[in-house]
């Protein structure tokens, strides 16, 4: 985790209008790049890369966070509203672009994968209902025609 990737993230929590919001969009847009950083043929050395995002996390906002908490904040139903928000959206598409925004229903999915393979629990609620939303109209009109421009 570079000095860049953490002026991203304190970046996008400063749009938050309140405390709640701005930990929230913290720990979202934190959590959304360790997912994004999963993508790669490269071996990963999750202690390090553990070490860095909790040192992170417990410099920003305190004791009692880690990168475990906030992956578990991101399978619940308490991140819909974050990733739903459009001023959130807009805040991670102008500071964040190297984590584009149309793979965040993706990495919530990966991420509630493995929320699923580590406690064996059922991942259907709200936010898989959520992640089902964004992607249906992806592959609804799969083969389907070019409707007509509007203007």
């Amino acid at each position: 985790m570079d000095s860049a990737i953490k002026e991203k993230v304190l970046a996008v929590a400063a749009s938050g209008r309140n405390a709640a919001e701005w930990t929230a969009y913290f720990r979202v847009t934190l959590g959304l790049y360790y997912l994004a950083g999963l993508m790669t043929s490269d071996t990963i050395d999750f202690k390090k890369v553990d070490r860095a995002f909790n040192q992170f996390i417990y410099h920003t906002i305190g004791k009692g966070h880690t990168i475990t908490s906030v992956l578990q904040f991101m399978s619940g139903a308490k991140v819909v509203p974050v990733v739903s928000a459009p001023r959130f959206i807009a805040a991670f598409s102008e500071h964040c672009p190297d984590v584009p925004s149309d793979t965040i229903p993706f990495l919530l999915q990966l991420n509630l994968g493995v929320a699923k393979n580590i406690s064996g629990i059922d991942v259907a609620g709200p936010l898989l209902d959520w992640i089902e939303r964004q992607t249906a109209p992806a592959t609804a009109g799969a083969g389907d025609p070019p409707g007509p421009d509007v203007l």
